[in-house]
Formats: C-alpha cells, structure tokens, sequence
C-alpha cells in the first residue's frame, strides 16, 4: 500500500475551480443521489422527502460547486440544503450554478471550515459529503463534527475516494476516468487518489465516533461510503 500523499486543503483558485466544475462529474453525482435515496427510504425516510409541508434539513459538507444539492433536487425530494465549503472560488461557481438551476429557494451556500461547524448540536436531519474527507490533513474532527450537528435518528452519508494499492493502479484509475480531461483536472484527480484513505483507516475513525465499522463499505472500485443511522 503506497504511503498517503497529502494535497492542499483548500482548492481556491479559479483555474481549480473552473476544471472542477467542468469535469464530468455526472455519472458519479447520480449514483452518490440515488444511493442516499435508497439509503432514506430503507431506514424511513422516504416518507419525509416527500413531505413538503416540513422540508427535510440537509447539510453538504464540501459542496464544491454544489453539483450534488442541485441533483438532490432534481429529484423533487422535499428539502432545504445548506451546502458549504472552505474555497471561495468554488463557492461563487456553486451560487451560478444554484440559480441556474432556479433553486435559489432551497440551496443555501456558505463559506464554513468542515473542522469548525457554526451550527447547534443536532441541527441537521442529514449531513451528506462527497469527496471532502481526504482534503483533511487529520480527519477525526471533520467526522465529529458532522456527527455532532446531526439530531438523533439523523442520516450521515458520507463518500470519498479509496487510495490505491500503488502508483500503478493510481496511473489506471486517472487514465481511465479522467483520461479525456486537462492535464490539470488529471493532476487533481492524481493528487485526490494518493491523499485518500483506505477503507481500514475510515472504519478505525468511524469507531471512535461511535459509528459501527459495518456502517463503512467499499462502494466501487475507487470509492467507500459510510452510512449510518444515528442513535
């Protein structure tokens, strides 16, 4: 297993931006949303996605450019969303792309440190992320935290990348989906596979917040998922 290889914290530049949000992040923004809806409704939620009278509150921790929100969306799914992210840069691309998408009404960005929540003790029904966890030099206090904003029976439904095996497997996974991409956007993708974690160093975080090992899964040949119902 080759070392973990830490990238920038922050992507805040326009040129990381802008290759952010053109690359094609559909396919995967797709399965990420129908798999927190398959997530909801085997553990009761479904119900409450779909009552628009008490919108269901939802946290996006490191939205990016808000791509996931606005999918969530698309799904009419009864929610309002705060999305947030430490990169400016990112965040002014994430407000474009929100009212374009005419959800202005239901997205809500803010600039907000993943380690540092401003918001109360249970304050979400869920709190999704997708892709934020290995831009964390230590990543047990981004965990606690959005444990901590997540109320009782809360839904946490985290994604990330897994770090490959070695640099060969890393050279495959970048020709193979960001082949067609920038040589910056390959790059980024690089420096985002040899900065993950492995699927025992998230079960070993997950179980010192309380999180059953069980809850963290390998999801696909590059990514694990971590979802839980709180207690």
């Amino acid at each position: 297993m080759i070392a973990r290889l830490l990238e920038p914290e922050v992507m805040d530049t326009s040129e990381d931006a802008h290759d952010y949000d053109t690359m094609d992040h559909s396919t995967v923004n797709r399965v990420f949303v129908e798999d927190f809806l398959g997530f909801s409704q085997a553990n009761g939620f479904d119900a409450r996605l779909a009552d628009q009278r008490q919108p269901l509150r939802v946290l996006d921790v490191g939205t990016g450019t808000a791509l996931i929100p606005i999918e969530l969306c698309s799904r009419r799914v009864a929610c309002q969303i705060i999305a947030i992210d430490l990169a400016a840069e990112m965040l002014k691309l994430a407000d474009l792309n929100i009212v374009k998408a005419n959800l202005a009404s239901v997205i809500q960005t803010e600039r907000v440190d993943a380690k540092q929540l401003p918001y109360s003790t249970g304050a979400f029904d869920a709190v999704i992320s997708n892709s934020i966890v290995h831009h964390i030099p230590e990543p047990l206090a981004v965990f606690a935290e959005m444990a901590r904003v997540l109320q009782p029976g809360g839904l946490l439904f985290i994604r990330d990348l897994l770090r490959p095996e070695s640099v060969a497997d890393v050279d495959q996974f970048v020709a193979t989906y960001a082949g067609r991409e920038n040589s910056h956007s390959q790059q980024l993708f690089r420096d985002s596979l040899l900065a993950a974690l492995t699927l025992d160093e998230v079960r070993d975080i997950a179980v010192a917040h309380g999180i059953p090992a069980t809850s963290v899964a390998q999801t696909s040949d590059r990514h694990w998922t971590l979802s839980w119902l709180s207690g």
